[in-house]
């Protein structure tokens, strides 16, 4: 239990701050000592560990949609343009150096029609089939109706993922389809996975489709979002179905990891009922993760939860548009600590962990890098922000959030890559991943942030979201705080202390745009990168001054 003596005195330090600090008239956001008192302040506090940031939160989710897998990752192996084994070069190369803790696949709601047997066997002869989106209102005018988006040919099947997993060093996270197929074939992909060499006639054909070798499959999601394109279910009936499909499932020395199809936003009621379904069958021990899915997107005149409603361009925006978005992203905190408080009810130990396998900005169509990229979109430094925002959340949770999947890799909604034929580029929310992957694996501590809110015109009536936002964890004597300003024009100064350790030195980088809007392109990919920033260190404080609409990371080397 904390002392009630460094409480008081922590909240004292927390109420000492003071509006007054001026935009820093150098473009280059020198870190420096403020001769007035800073408008924010954020206390470090290295002896309140908060829990181990598990690689597997940085993680990312890979649907047959659009132009995810065909085009974005996967141009075969005869292709011109620079691949490893089939798998886009350029794409492998990049998302290798963000280390992706997972990536998820083949779904979403491609899943809940996939049988994973038809991408096996030679691949000339796999069969092709209509893809779930075929008749997704969104195609864009000009999309090709006879590509791989529409029929799928299969050529990227089991195999293909585990090695494009292999190449990046990520954990391959499967998706089973519960809706369509039934439990046997759960179990059945399962030996094909895992089952050792020559030991079954999967483990045969495997090797036929050129892995002899177990391929050693941890996580299995059973379902995908069974609460809606999943198979309608009802929480209660989707427990039964649960129950069934996980009754038996062998592990071949694997420390298996089974996932439920969890809520959807704020629907506390599916969580209770599914929890008390399994509390009341004693199967809530098979659970290893729950899944939530929380996207965000805005409408003018109030947010609507319709499925393709509600969407506004994600380039061409104003501020209330650009606030309202990071107000619904930024609900991820109270998401987390209210399903996590309803999983207490009947599992107040906490067997089950969060897994949030998909999340991030969903905006209208009309700004997707080519026809084909159904659900694409242009990614700007609000994404950034967004993600930025987000990402810190996890952070704080640690002890809560084991798993988290960004919607989606490449081409498609939130992604971190734009690819079309021999053109690639990276996103701003790729920086992100970039600057946020040092606090994979070290220890989140308690970060206090002061900052006063960021306001704007909502409705015509006066709206507020939190101001500064931010996360830090330690790793040896390394201390990485990330911190984002959510504000759409105005500049945050703050006082950084940190409790427990005293910093030796510091260095900085900012990702920033002159404007919010800015984003990358094709035809000019470099427009939005991250920023070395000199910090200067004086005593034992930092004060900083964070650009608007910015993420930065500072690493600092504790003594």
């Amino acid at each position: 239990m904390e002392n009630p003596n460094q409480t008081a005195s922590r909240r004292r330090f927390l109420r000492a701050t003071a509006a007054g600090a001026a935009w820093l008239a150098s473009p280059s956001l020198v870190t420096r000592m403020a001769a007035q008192s800073p408008e924010s302040r954020v206390d470090i506090l290295l002896n309140e560990p908060v829990g181990t940031i598990q690689p597997e939160i940085y993680g990312h989710f890979v649907e047959h949609l659009g132009g995810v897998v065909y085009d974005g990752i996967w141009v075969g192996e005869n292709s011109r343009i620079p691949n490893v084994n089939g798998l886009r070069k350029q794409l492998v190369d990049a998302l290798k150096r963000v280390k992706p803790g997972v990536i998820r696949w083949p779904g979403g709601c491609f899943a809940d029609q996939y049988d994973w047997r038809d991408g096996t066997g030679p691949r000339d002869k796999r069969p092709r089939r209509t893809n779930f989106w075929v008749d997704a209102p969104e195609w864009p005018k000009g999309a090709r109706r006879d590509g791989p988006q529409i029929y799928d040919p299969n050529s990227f099947g089991t195999v293909e993922f585990a090695r494009f997993c292999k190449q990046v060093d990520a954990q391959p996270y499967f998706a089973a389809n519960l809706r369509s197929l039934p439990a046997q074939e759960f179990w059945r992909w399962v030996e094909y996975c895992n089952s050792p060499a020559n030991s079954t006639t999967l483990a045969a054909q495997r090797a036929a489709d050129g892995e002899p070798e177990a391929l050693g499959v941890r996580y299995w999601g059973v379902g995908n979002e069974s609460w809606g394109c999943g198979g309608n279910f009802d929480p209660a009936d989707y427990g039964s179905e649960f129950n069934r499909y996980s009754a038996w499932v062998p592990s071949y020395g694997v420390r298996t990891a089974l996932i439920g199809s969890g809520p959807n936003d704020g629907n506390l009621d599916w969580t209770r009922r599914f929890f008390g379904k399994l509390s009341k069958a004693n199967t809530l021990g098979r659970l290893w993760g729950w899944a939530m899915h929380h996207y965000a997107w805005n409408a003018s005149g109030g947010r609507t939860r319709e499925w393709f409603e509600g969407k506004r361009d994600a380039v061409k925006f104003d501020a209330e548009q650009y606030y309202d978005i990071l107000r619904e992203a930024d609900e991820m905190e109270s998401l987390v600590t209210a399903h996590w408080a309803v999983m207490a009810e009947t599992d107040p130990r906490h067997r089950t962990k969060l897994v949030v396998d998909e999340w991030g900005a969903w905006h209208a169509s009309g700004t997707e890098p080519f026809p084909e990229a159904l659900i694409g979109q242009q990614n700007t430094m609000r994404d950034a922000v967004l993600a930025g925002l987000t990402l810190d959340t996890f952070n704080r949770h640690a002890d809560k959030v084991a798993m988290a999947a960004i919607a989606q890799l490449v081409n498609c909604l939130q992604s971190l890559f734009l690819a079309h034929e021999d053109k690639f580029c990276l996103t701003p929310t790729y920086h992100v991943f970039d600057m946020y992957a040092a606090h994979q694996g070290a220890r989140s501590v308690r970060t206090q942030v002061a900052s006063p809110a960021t306001t704007y015109s909502r409705n015509g009536t006066p709206a507020t979201m939190r101001g500064l936002n931010g996360s830090a964890s330690v790793n040896g004597n390394q201390l990485t705080l990330t911190v984002t300003n959510p504000s759409m024009d105005q500049p945050r100064e703050a006082e950084i202390q940190i409790h427990g350790g005293t910093p030796r030195s510091v260095a900085g980088v900012t990702l920033a745009a002159g404007d919010p809007r800015a984003h990358n392109r094709f035809e000019d990919p470099r427009a939005v990168e991250p920023k070395a920033i000199a910090v200067t260190l004086r005593g034992a404080a930092i004060v900083h001054q964070f650009p608007p609409a910015s993420v930065t990371k500072l690493t600092i080397a504790l003594g």
